[in-house]
């Protein structure tokens, strides 16, 4: 009862005497704001407030008149300027916001600057004009939702007709997301009986039939260019560098034992073991028409790419990449993926291969697909391929700048940008092609860093002082904060939202919890760590 009386006086008193003007708000929050304009006399003002006040009102459409409008302004009168801050002034414009990216696409969670919903769909970024290619590259340490926001992203845009291809699976992270969705992932590695032939046709053999002559020479070219390049990659990473005339006999080879040479009657499979037996065993027809002066003249050029061929059909890789494939993907599935963390007991070396390899088919094999759809391509870790050297770094780089044409959307998963340092030695070619990928990528991701990465961030991305405080202090309070940069707009400062649903099988801790007392220890297919 007290405070109710203590509130009656003010109730009670006159609300003309309680009024405040504009400049008076604004000088009790934030402070006086500099006032430009002809000086106010008091007197006069008051004089003219009694006019307002005690003048007939008008009517609603105003006055019959000329000028006599609802609020009739002379245009030659100087009317005075109020400045302040954003700050100061949302009080009396609560609706200001800054411009929000399209309504369309994945609703990722929302915009806390403006409070309303965000959105994420890179092809109509790319048509809008607001970006220019629609690849997306995302940094952020582990444990702040790198994965969670990658899933999310993928299975929000299957509702528009968009599908995933998970270009190798590292840490097993995606697998719950797609048995969830009653989709069996491919397992490479210990235990599986999953094979990849890294040389497979793919559709190119199903649809060889139905092209032209023309046809069949363009496509087979592709895809002879695409296996010379993988071929000498696979060799870089035994540590021979192969030369111009290692890609000329690569080349002939492979056109011999597909059956090119026949007059592209037909198609033969091939595996690496059939490239490394031909090379070590040429006869007579090979070496004259790789130009060569004899049979030991070509042997013993060959020798170092042959036995670089042959480690990897005995090495740590040995029955994973050299013999058939003997599975096949359901191109009708919203999301594929190959899971390589049953790899991780062979090496980073063999991971590496494993993604070179699957990079190189996985973009044969959609390059094939005659459906018209738009994929997302992710690419997780995609640093430890590009160690491997000059040529995996320069697959990358074509599949970045190819992504518009090949109706692909390139997302690469990164923790900090100095993993692309890592990629070869300071000053090298691999170095310098590895940082200007970032430019090819319109939307970056950036979560939660700590200082010096945020640091790093903000020199590689030209980051403003505000956007580096934002990646490294408010994005690191809370999992699944993050500042999206679109090529060199202002960045929005994003929390992803996850329905309960989504928690549950985006959770990349579920092995380190305790299982609770009568629940199976562990669920299948769970993902191994953070992300």
């Amino acid at each position: 009862m007290g405070l109710l009386s203590s509130l009656l006086p003010r109730r009670s008193r006159d609300r003309s005497t309680d009024r405040r003007g504009a400049l008076e708000l604004l000088a009790t929050f934030g402070g006086a704001p500099a006032l430009s304009g002809p000086p106010v006399d008091p007197a006069a003002a008051e004089q003219d407030q009694d006019r307002r006040i005690n003048r007939p009102t008008a009517p609603r459409r105003g006055h019959t008149e000329p000028a006599g409008g609802w609020s009739p302004v002379d245009a030659t009168a100087r009317v005075p300027v109020y400045q302040a801050t954003t700050g100061e002034i949302g009080g009396l414009f609560p609706l200001l916001a800054a411009n929000g990216v399209p309504a369309v696409g994945a609703r990722m969670g929302y915009d806390v600057l403006s409070g309303g919903a965000f959105y994420c769909h890179p092809i109509e970024w790319l048509l809008r004009g607001i970006a220019t290619n629609p690849n997306i590259v995302i940094f952020g340490e582990p444990g702040r939702g790198k994965s969670s926001t990658v899933v999310a992203l993928v299975l929000r845009m299957m509702l528009f007709s968009i599908k995933t291809l998970i270009s190798g699976d590292v840490k097993g992270e995606y697998t719950p997301l797609l048995r969830a969705l009653g989709i069996t992932p491919i397992a490479l590695g210990r235990g599986s009986s999953a094979r990849l032939n890294a040389l497979d046709l793919g559709p190119l053999a199903a649809r060889w039939d139905t092209w032209s002559l023309e046809r069949q020479r363009e496509e087979l070219a592709g895809v002879l260019g695409r296996w010379t390049t993988l071929l000498a990659a696979l060799a870089e990473t035994q540590g021979y560098s192969p030369t111009v005339t290692d890609e000329l006999v690569l080349a002939t080879v492979l056109r011999r034992l597909v059956g090119a040479a026949d007059g592209y009657t037909r198609l033969r499979p091939i595996t690496i073991p059939d490239v490394a037996r031909e090379l070590a065993d040429p006869d007579d027809t090979l070496w004259a028409d790789a130009r060569f002066a004899g049979r030991r003249q070509f042997l013993d050029h060959t020798r170092l790419i042959t036995d670089a061929l042959a480690n990897l059909v005995t090495g740590p890789l040995a029955g994973l990449f050299d013999e058939p494939t003997n599975f096949e993907l359901d191109w009708d599935a919203p999301i594929q993926s190959m899971d390589l963390s049953l790899l991780r007991s062979r090496g980073d070396q063999a991971i590496a291969v494993a993604l070179t390899c699957l990079g190189s088919w996985s973009s044969m094999i959609t390059d094939l697909q005659d459906d018209g759809d738009v994929r997302v391509v992710v690419r997780d870790e995609v640093w430890r391929q590009m160690r491997l050297g000059l040529r995996a770094v320069h697959a990358v780089d074509s599949d970045l700048r190819l992504s518009r044409a090949e109706r692909k959307i390139q997302l690469l998963v990164m923790h900090k940008p100095s993993d692309l340092l890592s990629v070869g030695a300071a000053g090298s070619q691999e170095v310098a092609i590895a940082k200007d990928l970032l430019a090819l990528c319109s939307t970056r991701i950036l979560l939660g860093q700590s200082t010096r990465v945020a640091d790093e961030l903000a020199t590689e991305l030209a980051l403003t002082e505000r956007e580096q405080d934002v990646a490294g202090g408010w994005a690191m309070e809370r999992r699944g904060r993050a500042l999206w940069k679109i090529e060199n707009n202002p960045g929005y400062k994003v929390q992803t939202v996850l329905s309960s649903v989504e928690m549950r099988v985006f959770d990349t801790n579920a092995q380190l919890r305790a299982p609770s007392p009568g629940t199976p220890g562990s669920t299948a297919g769970g993902a191994a760590a953070a992300g």
